[in-house]
């Protein structure tokens, strides 16, 4: 079993900034990707940042210049440093990330639970 626990979610002003926080938990051989996800009230689930097991990231174009996502490897662990953060930013955020339980196994996807971010104007 394989667990992924957000935490950092809360309540911001327009212009403040939170960290959200991912680990991964459970009978893990190895991680690749992982992401952070958010979705709105009434909107689809849309990728907000990736980044590969070695470091490369990708961005949304509404995250770009504001928001950074990193990973530390040893700790199972994915960030989103979010900053500049808009009223549009509101929404609940997922963690995302590739697993391999097994040595001979493939890659498959594991969400968290979601953690609520809302951003007061």
């Amino acid at each position: 079993q394989v667990q992924l626990e957000e935490s950092g979610g809360g309540l911001v002003q327009t212009g403040g900034s939170l960290r959200l926080s991912c680990a991964a938990s459970g009978s893990i051989v190895s991680i690749g990707a992982m992401n952070w996800y958010h979705q709105a009230p009434g909107k689809q689930r849309e990728l907000v940042a990736a980044i590969t097991s070695d470091g490369i990231t990708n961005y949304s174009d509404s995250a770009k210049g504001r928001f950074t996502i990193s990973r530390d490897n040893a700790k199972n662990t994915v960030y989103l440093q979010m900053n500049s953060l808009k009223p549009e930013d509101t929404a609940v955020y997922y963690c995302n990330a590739y697993i391999k339980i097994w040595y001979g196994g493939a890659y498959n996807p594991y969400w968290g639970q979601g953690t609520q971010v809302t951003v007061s104007s």
